[in-house]
C-alpha cells in the first residue's frame, strides 16, 4: 500500500520473498508446495500488488516488489503458471516512467538469476530485446541502463542461441562494449562484469571481438581511476587465462589422433606486451592503510599476472625481470613490494630450470 511506510512495505515485500525461497532443497520444496497449495484467487491478488508496487515512487518497495516476483515466478513457472510475468514486465520496459523501467529491468535480472535457464528459453528473444533496449548508448537514464546491463549479466546463461547467430551477437557485444564508456561508473563496472560473464560462457566466440575491441577497452578499463572498474577490467584478463589454462589441460589430456573439441586463440600470449606492463604498473598500487584481507587493484593484478605465467609458461620470465631488478632497490617501498609480489606470482609455470 502507498499509504504505508517505506520501511513496512520493503521488510513485507522481503518478508514474502523470504517465504518463497531457501538454500536448503529440502526447504525450498516445502515452500514452494506450500505456496502452490493457497487459493488461485488469493495468489492472483498478491501478484497483482507486487507488479503494481513496481510503479511505485519508493525505491525500496519496488526492490522488494522485484525480489518477491522474481521469488513467486521461479516457483510458479516451472509449474506452467504466470506464463505472461514476462510480457508484463517486457510492457513495463517500454513505457516512459523511468522508475518503472528500472524496476521491471531489476525484476528481470532477479528472475534470470533465480530460475533454470532452460525454462527461460523461450522467451529469450523478448527478454534479450527488452534489455539490449534498456541498456542502448541512446538511453538517456543511467540508472536504466545499470539496471539494464546488471539484467543482461544475470540472463548471459540463457541466451546462447542468440549467441550462435552473428548478427544477434554482435549486437550485444556492441551495446556492452559502448556501455564500457558510459559516463556513469556504475555501469561501466557493470559492463566490464558482463564481458568477464561472456569470456567464460563463450570464449569459442570472443576472437574478433577481442581483435576489433576488447584489448584496448580492458587494458584502459584496468588503469581506470575508479577500483571497482579497473577490478573488473583485470578480472577479464585473470577470466581469459583461466579459460586457456583449461583448454592447455584438454589438449594434454586429449588421446593421440582425436581432434581438439575447442580452439586456443592463445589471447594470453598475444596482447602480452600490453596487458603485461599495466599489470606490472597496478602492483604498485598498494595502500598501506587497506586492510590486509581486503580485494584491491594490487592484489587482483598480482593474482592475473600469477595465471598469465601459468598461461604462457617461460614466455612470461623475460619482460618480468628486469622490472623486479629495476625496483627491488627503489628508494620507495610501494616499488620495493611491488618488485616481490611480481616475483613471487611468476614462479609457478615457467620451467623452473
Amino acid at each position: 500500500s502507498e499509504s504505508a511506510q517505506p520501511s513496512v512495505r520493503s521488510a513485507a515485500g522481503i518478508a514474502l520473498k523470504n517465504a518463497l525461497t531457501a538454500k536448503d532443497e529440502t526447504c525450498q520444496e516445502q515452500h514452494s508446495q506450500r505456496w502452490l497449495q493457497v487459493d488461485e484467487g488469493t495468489r492472483s491478488q498478491v501478484k497483482q500488488g507486487v507488479l503494481v508496487t513496481l510503479g511505485s515512487d519508493n525505491r525500496q518497495a519496488t526492490m522488494a516488489a522485484a525480489q518477491a516476483i522474481a521469488a513467486i515466478t521461479a516457483t510458479e513457472l516451472p509449474q506452467g503458471q504466470w506464463q505472461d510475468v514476462i510480457t508484463t514486465l517486457l510492457q513495463n520496459v517500454s513505457t516512459t516512467s523511468t522508475g518503472l523501467k528500472i524496476a521491471s529491468l531489476q525484476t528481470i535480472g532477479f528472475i534470470c538469476e533465480s530460475i533454470n535457464p532452460d525454462i527461460l528459453a523461450t522467451q529469450s528473444n523478448l527478454i534479450l530485446t527488452a534489455v539490449i533496449q534498456g541498456a542502448t548508448s541512446e538511453e538517456p537514464s543511467q540508472e536504466v541502463r545499470y539496471a539494464a546491463i546488471t539484467a543482461l549479466l544475470n540472463s548471459l546463461e540463457f541466451v546462447r542461441q542468440n549467441f550462435e547467430n552473428e548478427g544477434e551477437r554482435n549486437v550485444i557485444m556492441q551495446t556492452v562494449c559502448e556501455a564500457t564508456q558510459s559516463p556513469d561508473s556504475n555501469v561501466q563496472a557493470a559492463s566490464f562484469e558482463c564481458l568477464v560473464r561472456i569470456m567464460q560462457l563463450y570464449y569459442d566466440k570472443m576472437r574478433f571481438y577481442m581483435e576489433k575491441a576488447l584489448y584496448g577497452l580492458t587494458v584502459i578499463g584496468m588503469k581506470h581511476e575508479d577500483e571497482k572498474i579497473a577490478l573488473q577490467a583485470i578480472e577479464f584478463w585473470s577470466t581469459v587465462c583461466d579459460e586457456e589454462i583449461e583448454l592447455q589441460i584438454e589438449e594434454e589430456t586429449r588421446e593421440p589422433g582425436q581432434p581438439a573439441e575447442r580452439d586456443n586463440y592463445q589471447f594470453a600470449k598475444t596482447t602480452l606486451p600490453q596487458v603485461l606492463p599495466t599489470l606490472l604498473f597496478l602492483l604498485t598500487k598498494q595502500d598501506e592503510d587497506a586492510d590486509e584481507d581486503e580485494w584491491n587493484v594490487s592484489m587482483a593484478a598480482a593474482t592475473c599476472l600469477s595465471l598469465l605465467a601459468q598461461t604462457i609458461g617461460n614466455d612470461i620470465v623475460a619482460p618480468v625481470i628486469p622490472f623486479v631488478e629495476q625496483n627491488i632497490r627503489n628508494p620507495d617501498w610501494h616499488h620495493r613490494e611491488a618488485a616481490v609480489m611480481a616475483f613471487g606470482s611468476i614462479l609457478d609455470g615457467p620451467d623452473p630450470n
